[in-house]
C-alpha cells in the first residue's frame, strides 16, 4: 500500500540522476540523468550476459550466479562515470553529496539522487540480488530507492529515447499519454492502453506462450546446426531474423499485407514445399493472442522431414523462417487493428475524447525490422495511416538498466519511492483494475506529493 510519510528530498532540484540495474539473463547497470528541461543523458550503460549457450536458452541458476559475480564489478565500474561535482564555488548541497573514488582520481563525483532497481515481475532469487544491493547503497549514501516494474519500464522507453534526442524540443517528451503499446519479448506478449504513468489497461495477452518464446523455439528447429554451434548468444529469435532476411529490408520490401479480414483468414499453401501455416484465431475478433501453434507447426514440419528421411534444404529453411515470422507478426498486427477500432469507437462516446495516435512497440522482439514493416503496412491499409509507430533503437529494446533508470525517474518525479523493507515480486500486473491493484498495488510504496496522474 502507498504510505504518505516520506517527502522526497529532491523535488525542487533542477535535475534527477539515478543508478539503476536490471536482471533477466543479463546483469545491467546504468547511470541516467534528466535535467530541468526534460533532456536526458545516459552516463553509463553496460550489460554482462550469463553464458547459457549449452542450455540453448535462459537457465535460472546460471543467471543467478552470473548476477552475483557481475553486479559488484559493474557498479564499481559505473562509479567512474558519475558526473563530477560542478565547480561553482558552493560549499553545501552538491559538495556534501559526493564521493571520492579509491583510484586516486581527485575528482569529486556527484552522488545520484536515488537508486532505481528492478523489483518485479520475475524470479525472486535473481531480483533480490539487485534489490539488496540497492538497499545497501541507499543506506550508505542516505538516498531513496525506487522499485521499478519491469514492464512499465519497457512501455516508457520511447519517452527516454525522446528525452535523449538533443534535436527534439525540450519540455516535450514523446509520446504523450495516452498511447497504445505492444509489449513483445521472450516472456510477454501484451497489448496495453497506456493512459498515464500508472494507468495501463491490458487489452490483450497471450493465451499460451509469448511471441519471443515461439520465435526462439522455431529458430532452434529451423536454423542449421552450424549456425547454432557458432552462435555467441541465446537470442535465437534475432538469429532467425538474420537467417531469414540476410539483406534486411531488401528481402521483404515487396511485402503486401492482407487488406481485410477476408484476405487475412485465407490459408496460404506452399506449393514448393507442401506445407502451410494456419493463422491463429483466424475466424474470431477476440482480443487475445496465441503463438504456440506456430512453433508446433514448425516442429511437425521438421519431424515429418526427418521421419521421411528427406533433407531440409537451405531454401526451405529460409522459407520456413520467413513464414513463421510472418504468421506471428500478422497475428499481432491483426489484434492491434481490432484494438484500435475498439478505442476509436470508445473515443466517439467519451467526453474527454482521448484519441490514440501513437503505437509504441517495446521489448526484445521490437528490434525485429520485419515486425515494424508488417505493423506499418497493416495500419496503412486498414484505415490507420495517421497512427505513428515508434520503437526504441535495438540496444534499448532488449532488457537494459537505462530503461529502469528512466522509469524510476518518472516515478520519483511523480512523488514515489520504495520502502527499504520491500521485497522482490514474482507476479506483478500493470493494470490497476487487476486483483493485485497493478503497479501501486504492491506493498512498500512511499508517496510524497499528491499528484494528479
Amino acid at each position: 500500500m502507498v504510505r504518505d510519510k516520506f517527502e522526497p528530498p529532491h523535488r525542487i532540484c533542477e535535475r534527477y540522476s539515478t543508478f539503476s540495474w536490471l536482471y533477466s539473463d543479463d546483469t545491467s547497470v546504468a547511470i541516467v540523468e534528466k535535467d530541468a528541461h526534460a533532456a536526458a543523458k545516459i552516463h553509463f550503460l553496460e550489460n554482462i550476459t550469463a553464458d547459457t549457450r549449452k542450455y540453448r536458452g535462459i537457465h535460472p541458476i546460471e543467471a543467478l550466479q552470473s548476477h552475483q559475480e557481475s553486479l559488484g564489478k559493474l557498479v564499481q565500474k559505473a562509479l567512474c562515470s558519475l558526473p563530477p561535482v560542478e565547480q561553482n564555488g558552493s560549499t553545501d548541497g552538491a559538495v556534501a553529496s559526493h564521493i571520492l573514488l579509491r583510484t586516486g582520481d581527485p575528482t569529486r563525483r556527484r552522488l545520484p539522487d536515488f537508486i532505481s532497481v528492478t523489483r518485479g515481475p520475475g524470479m525472486r532469487s535473481n531480483l533480490s540480488v539487485g534489490l539488496d544491493t540497492a538497499k545497501g547503497l541507499a543506506v550508505a549514501w542516505q538516498i531513496p530507492i525506487v522499485g521499478v516494474h519491469h514492464m512499465q519500464a519497457h512501455l516508457l522507453t520511447p519517452r527516454l529515447v525522446s528525452a535523449l534526442d538533443s534535436s527534439a524540443p525540450t519540455d516535450d517528451i514523446q509520446p504523450k499519454f495516452p498511447f497504445l503499446s505492444i509489449l513483445v519479448s521472450g516472456g510477454h506478449s501484451m497489448l496495453v492502453h497506456t493512459k498515464s504513468l500508472l494507468d495501463h489497461e491490458i487489452l490483450a495477452t497471450t493465451a499460451d506462450i509469448a511471441i519471443g518464446e515461439t520465435l526462439d523455439k522455431s529458430a532452434r528447429l529451423i536454423l542449421p546446426e552450424s549456425v547454432m554451434e557458432s552462435a555467441n548468444t541465446t537470442m535465437y529469435g534475432k538469429l532467425l531474423e538474420k537467417f531469414a532476411f540476410p539483406n534486411g529490408l531488401a528481402d521483404y520490401a515487396d511485402y503486401q499485407p492482407p487488406k481485410n479480414r477476408g484476405e487475412e483468414v485465407v490459408k496460404r499453401d506452399n506449393d514448393t514445399w507442401g506445407w502451410a501455416f494456419t493463422t491463429p484465431y483466424a475466424n474470431t475478433r477476440d482480443l487475445k493472442f496465441s503463438f504456440s501453434s506456430v512453433s508446433s507447426m514448425v516442429s511437425k514440419i521438421m519431424s515429418d522431414k526427418i521421419k521421411s528421411d528427406v533433407e531440409v534444404t537451405q531454401g526451405e529453411r529460409v522459407t520456413l523462417a520467413r513464414e513463421s515470422m510472418r504468421v506471428c507478426f500478422e497475428h499481432l498486427a491483426s489484434r492491434t487493428i481490432i484494438a484500435l477500432e475498439h478505442l476509436q469507437k470508445q473515443s466517439k462516446f467519451s467526453r474527454r475524447r482521448q484519441v490514440v495516435d501513437t503505437l509504441v512497440v517495446s521489448g526484445g522482439v521490437a528490434a525485429n525490422r520485419f515486425l515494424m514493416t508488417v505493423l506499418r503496412s497493416f495500419l496503412d491499409v486498414r484505415g490507420f495511416p495517421d497512427v505513428q509507430v515508434i520503437a526504441p533503437p535495438p540496444y534499448l529494446c532488449t532488457d537494459n538498466a537505462a530503461m529502469i533508470g528512466w522509469a524510476g525517474i518518472e516515478m520519483f518525479e511523480a512523488g514515489y519511492s520504495t520502502d527499504l523493507s520491500s521485497r522482490a515480486i514474482r507476479k506483478w500486473t500493470l493494470d490497476p483494475s487487476a486483483q493485485d491493484g497493478g503497479i501501486l498495488g504492491a506493498e512498500g510504496w512511499i508517496r510524497g506529493d499528491e499528484v494528479d496522474l
